[in-house]
């Protein structure tokens, strides 16, 4: 059944409360519960460190905003590190990294299959042939590193196979702008898939800065820099999709609808009964939100939230397997680079083209993401192979 944003209100602001305990929750399994539980976990999380990032810059430029600001803010911060706390202390940095690879794999491939506008959907197939590429190149570091099997995370819902080499996809600023949606005619789905996936990726590029120089392996220091180069493009990318002409306000009343959708899609499709509990809450806490901003929304700008809102939530994400739809786009538009706003095949690219430029400048020296991967093929059960083998190497060594 539809939730129907404008009769459900949700929990109050003022009730919306926490405790220290109440924050620190017992983690998921990372390898007991399902990995979309993981993908979700990791995607919220991104979420709410967008609402936070957007709700103290759009501060800096609104003295009237500021106290309500304040207010949503700190409650989405406990949001968040209720979230973030259920990442398990035994996923290592690295594992997180394959984590946040199948978000952007999985749940750009459900936003690329729902987005109503051609060009904007076309822009989110463009990006997660991109991070496609990103899961393969840190599954072989994963290998490089613990000789470990990435599927154990991965559990078989995404492909681990190269993508849109990343060494190619190194491009100039200018080459990354896209033709932004009409806030007058754009679908309120399109407007929300914007943000969504802004948010998804600014938390992966954050993250990568942080974790990258905790490596002590000189090619995972070069990876992390150079991938956390490809995602500093796609926020670039994706946050100009949005309408720049949109009052903060009405930005700011888009991420709490956007914010209620994502926790919605969550509820719909989360396994685990403790963590589907935390879904819901966050559901009813976001809709007190969203009713908050409605009602500044019509104080302050005189204009009835409906005029931007779709009355229903549309169809949620769909936190499953996309394989067969990523094959497709793999095999149809791997080739397809940026030319400024567009997208065409590398064939009709100019000689000297300012992207061209700027990949061969950056990896003038070498390719972490090439060397990460060199003689690299995933096969299943890789991890487990590779201790019989050991074994057996070490017992015929012993015989000789």
């Amino acid at each position: 059944m539809a939730l129907d944003l404008f009769k459900e209100k949700g929990v109050q602001l003022d009730r919306q409360v926490f405790t220290w305990k109440d924050l620190v929750q017992r983690p998921y399994s990372k390898l007991d519960d399902d990995a979309f539980t993981r993908v979700r976990v990791i995607l919220m999380n991104g979420i709410e460190s967008e609402a936070v990032r957007f709700q103290h810059a759009a501060a800096r430029f609104s003295r009237r905003l500021r106290e309500p600001l304040a207010l949503v803010r700190r409650v989405e911060h406990h949001q968040q590190t209720l979230i973030n706390w259920l990442n398990p202390p035994d996923q290592n940095a690295i594992e997180t990294t394959l984590g946040f690879e199948q978000v952007a794999i999985e749940v750009t491939a459900s936003v690329a299959l729902k987005e109503p506008d051609p060009y904007l959907a076309a822009t989110y197939r463009f990006g997660m042939l991109e991070d496609f590429d990103h899961l393969y190149r840190y599954s072989a570091l994963y290998d490089r590193l613990e000789g470990k099997d990435p599927n154990n995370l991965i559990q078989s819902y995404s492909d681990i196979r190269p993508g849109r080499p990343t060494v190619v996809e190194h491009r100039h600023p200018l080459d990354d702008l896209r033709r932004p949606y009409d806030m007058r005619t754009a679908a309120p789905l399109s407007k929300i898939h914007a943000m969504l996936i802004t948010a998804a990726e600014h938390q992966t590029h954050d993250y990568y800065m942080t974790v990258g120089p905790m490596f002590t392996d000189p090619v995972a220091r070069q990876l992390y820099a150079e991938i956390a180069s490809i995602e500093e493009q796609h926020v670039t990318q994706y946050e100009s999709l949005s309408d720049p002409d949109e009052s903060l306000l009405e930005k700011w009343l888009l991420h709490e609808v956007m914010e209620v959708y994502c926790y919605h899609s969550c509820l719909a499709y989360e396994s685990n009964p403790r963590i589907k509990a935390i879904w819901q809450r966050f559901v009813d806490y976001e809709l007190g939100q969203l009713h908050f901003v409605m009602n500044l929304f019509k104080e302050l700008e005189g204009r009835d939230p409906a005029e931007v809102l779709p009355a229903s939530l549309p169809e949620p994400i769909a936190f499953k397997s996309h394989r067969e739809f990523v094959r497709r786009v793999l095999s149809q538009e791997v080739d397809l680079r940026s030319h400024g706003t567009e997208y065409v095949d590398k064939a009709e690219l100019p000689p000297n083209h300012r992207s061209t430029l700027v990949a061969q400048q950056l990896n003038s020296e070498g390719s972490p993401s090439e060397v990460a991967a060199a003689g690299y093929q995933w096969a299943p059960g890789t991890e487990l192979v590779k201790r019989i083998e050991g074994a057996v190497g070490t017992a015929a060594g012993r015989i000789q």
